[in-house]
């Protein structure tokens, strides 16, 4: 799309939460709806529209791919939450026949689910449909026993060690498996994908390391989310990166080489520290701590209100557009329903 509509919606002051999930929990058998692409269609609608958004953010479920991978792999259900490569096979056997078998992989139940969504969003015209995916490094990370250590390694290591090329073929397989998962989402009417790279943060990758070699975060997270960018310029769809982790400003600039219309921070970024890195035509969102929306006593109201009033003060003066919002998807908890719908609402007023 043009990147004119993204920028306009930070002209008029937009807020809004990414509150499917909350929306999803107040129907009954919410698990059912996510693999009912119309039912979950209108979950989805109906979030939009009681935020007060043409953003139309789906369920922020990252756990799509691996069961798709695994369920092309032939790993068990039972074993598929324990499953991990190990790092020092070769895996380039691996990699060429999971392409070969993408193509004519169905597509597992909630997969079938999120783009039957999709299309029913897609039918609403006042509505941006939003495809989610997880990003190559954050899949990574679920695929491996060890993650930090394993990732540490391949930094450090020579190019040609065992674990350094077995890291890299991994990533080579979930950048296949995330290409496709996009892929069929643009077919299902997506006109942007938010991708999501949790990981992609100091826990994995060491601020130290970055300052001695910045071009690893090039290796290990950009040049795979590059191709995800160039399918999704192919066919005129916008990139929405979405980062909630702990973050050194070397990264944020590394992000901007994507050139997202929106980039999405967590809470551990104050937004407008992340402004000298990022370009004036990507508008910068959030970044309201929602994960803490259930405690009335860790964040009462008047903290959101607090927060909400300083983060618009200080992005106001920056100049640069952005829309105030949550740091991440708005989950449910569990007895605490009332709290968190009322700051999401009270986000909306802010």
């Amino acid at each position: 799309m043009d990147r004119e509509f993204y920028l306009k919606l930070a002209q008029q002051r937009l807020a809004m939460p990414i509150g499917a999930d909350l929306v999803l929990s107040e129907k009954e058998d919410p698990e059912a709806i996510r693999r009912d692409g119309p039912r979950l269609g209108a979950v989805i609608t109906e979030a939009a529209r009681r935020f007060r958004s043409p953003l139309a953010f789906p369920l922020m479920d990252l756990q799509i791919e691996k069961e798709f991978l695994l369920t092309l792999l032939g790993v068990p259900g039972t074993e598929r939450e324990q499953f991990h490569f190990d790092v020092e096979e070769d895996h380039g056997a691996l990699l060429e026949r999971v392409r070969e078998r993408l193509p004519g992989q169905p597509a597992t139940p909630g997969m079938s689910g999120a783009l039957g969504a999709l299309k029913c969003v897609a039918a609403e015209p006042d509505l941006v449909p939003i495809g989610m995916s997880i990003g190559p490094f954050s899949f990574l990370t679920k695929l491996i026993e060890d993650p930090i250590t394993q990732v540490y390694m391949a930094e450090v290591g020579d190019e040609d060690d065992e674990e350094v090329v077995g890291i890299h073929e991994i990533l080579q397989l979930a950048t296949e498996v995330v290409a496709h998962w996009i892929g069929l989402q643009i077919e299902a009417g997506a006109r942007a994908i938010c991708v999501c790279e949790p990981a992609a943060n100091t826990i994995y990758l060491s601020p130290k390391q970055l300052e001695a070699d910045p071009e690893i975060f090039d290796r290990m997270v950009i040049q795979y989310n590059r191709r995800l960018v160039d399918l999704m310029e192919a066919h005129g769809v916008d990139l929405i990166f979405h980062d909630c982790g702990e973050l050194i400003p070397v990264m944020i600039g590394k992000f901007q080489q994507l050139n997202p219309a929106i980039l999405s921070l967590g809470s551990p970024v104050p937004l407008w520290e992340a402004v000298p890195y990022t370009s004036r035509d990507t508008v910068l969102f959030g970044n309201l701590p929602s994960k803490k929306f259930f405690s009335d006593k860790e964040y009462p109201e008047s903290k959101l209100e607090a927060e909400a009033a300083e983060l618009r003060r200080k992005m106001d003066a920056t100049g640069h557009p952005y829309i105030l919002g949550s740091e991440c998807d708005v989950l449910t908890v569990k007895g605490c329903e009332c709290a968190i719908h009322r700051k999401t609402e009270l986000l909306l007023r802010c």
